[in-house]
């Protein structure tokens, strides 16, 4: 489902911000004008003997610590799901460009404490042109996300 019909769908207000092609959340935040800590980027990891999907949601200048990750989950093996597995579970979205909504995928969805302290979230909404803003309370509100310290320590 495309994060727009879903967030419309629940009656969530958002914006939806139109930019030049990126393909980073870096550069994503420069387009539209926003700090890369207030961007978040959506990664799909493969956790456990299971292999369960994951998604992570951490800022965009931070880097997820797969170490922290496996101790919230309770598993040793915490690894990046390679491009052919995002396209294979999220075939809605460009590859790089998943927004934070594990559930639509069945997933769990963690996401890392310091998003928690800005009021909005923006993020990549299904494509390398778009990205979403919203407010953070409606985002935990309909995902519910696992909340924690998701990323290298600085």
């Amino acid at each position: 489902m495309q994060v727009q019909e879903f967030l419309k769908e629940k009656n969530v207000v958002f914006e939806a911000l139109q930019h030049e092609p990126t393909y980073d959340a870096q550069r994503m935040a420069q387009a539209v004008h926003t700090s890369g800590h207030e961007v978040a980027k959506t990664v799909l990891l493969r956790a456990g003997a299971n292999e369960a999907y994951v998604v992570a949601v951490l800022p965009a200048d931070e880097h997820v610590d797969f170490g922290k990750v496996g101790t919230a989950l309770g598993c040793e093996v915490v690894e990046l799901a390679s491009e052919r597995e995002i396209a294979a579970h999220c075939p809605d979205c460009e590859v790089g460009a998943l927004p934070p909504f594990g559930s639509q995928y069945g997933m769990q969805t963690l996401v890392d404490t310091s998003l928690t302290e800005d009021e909005d979230i923006v993020f990549e909404g299904n494509t390398h042109r778009e990205a979403i803003r919203m407010k953070f309370a409606d985002f935990q509100r309909l995902e519910n996300p696992l909340v924690g310290s998701f990323v290298h320590s600085k």
